[in-house]
């Protein structure tokens, strides 16, 4: 019976990760498909008062107060991940408790303590994302500066560094490039990327185009400073980053050392710790001490993220 409830359980799982993932797929294709949609040349013969009835459901939206700066669809930089790490450790806890038969204190605990690992695991993988993304925003924007110093325009200059970069940021650029040619608002398009980018150099970067946009000028220079504001910005992060891997590694290290001692006490002399452990007043302490591991495992996460 224990082992058909766990077995149970790892199954509902397994099903429920199988159909957020298939939904993820089907959400990226969609969004693939809107991204070829927008490839067809624009034709400059075509007037801005052609478009107009086509932009008439979104002016509507706007006169009733609904925001239309995003499209709804748009791609959006998010944590989409950020729950899996806390069902992992409840589904670690559940298959504790049917497996042993542990205390329901030592399994809250560990389930706790196993869902922050986790979720420092997937935080790493989203800061290395939001580090590719502005790598390579830098490498476009250098891209662009090379196309308007060639006497290219904006659009063109967006084009071109959307042919040359790969994802995660080409679907960015190219749903600016494909709203730009559909008729849109520039500014609002270039404003609406540092709503669905929240990172302080997309709001730069965005900032800057439609400012030239608006008031005219020469983006090359412009574009340029940004470029190099961002590098600044991106190798200051590493060495913050590098300092804070540091601090992380010793508390992770003193954590295991713990549960190290743990073992050899247990080892010296197996039956007084097993008495210990199994009465009432030992089993919370042991769980409080796990407990106190999750509240420093927490507090290094909030003061590790850097902000500038």
């Amino acid at each position: 019976m224990v082992v058909f409830a766990v077995v149970a359980l790892w199954t509902a799982i397994f099903i429920a990760a199988v159909l957020i993932y298939r939904a993820s797929v089907t959400h990226n294709r969609t969004y693939a498909r809107f991204a070829e949609a927008t490839e067809p040349t624009f034709r400059p013969d075509v007037s801005r008062s052609n478009l107009s009835r086509a932009d008439e459901g979104e002016q509507l939206a706007t006169r009733e107060g609904i925001s239309s700066s995003i499209p709804r669809g748009s791609r959006r930089l998010s944590r989409r991940w950020k729950w899996v790490p806390w069902v992992f450790g409840v589904a670690m806890s559940l298959t504790l408790f049917v497996l042993t038969g542990w205390p329901l204190q030592y399994v809250l605990a560990i389930g706790v303590v196993i869902a922050l690992l986790a979720n420092q695991l997937e935080g790493f993988l989203h800061a290395r994302h939001v580090a590719k993304l502005e790598t390579q925003l830098a490498d476009s924007i250098d891209i662009m500066v090379g196309a308007l110093g060639a006497g290219a325009a904006v659009g063109p200059a967006i084009e071109a560094a959307t042919y040359e970069v790969s994802a995660p940021l080409q679907p960015y650029l190219e749903e600016i490039s494909g709203r730009i040619r559909l008729g849109d608002e520039p500014i609002e398009v270039f404003r609406s990327l540092s709503d669905r980018v929240p990172l302080e150099t997309f709001l730069l970067f965005s900032s800057a185009l439609a400012v030239h946009w608006e008031v005219g000028g020469r983006l090359a220079p412009t574009l340029a400073s940004v470029g190099r504001t961002i590098r600044d910005r991106i190798e200051v992060n590493r060495r913050i980053q590098s300092n804070i891997a540091q601090s992380q590694f010793s508390t992770f290290a003193i954590i295991g050392l713990i549960y190290l001692i743990a073992l050899i006490v247990w080892r010296n002399g197996p039956e007084p710790m097993r008495e210990f452990v199994t009465s009432s007043v030992g089993s919370w302490f042991v769980a409080g001490s796990i407990m106190l591991q999750a509240v420093g495992i927490f507090w290094m996460d909030v003061i590790s993220k850097p902000k500038f």
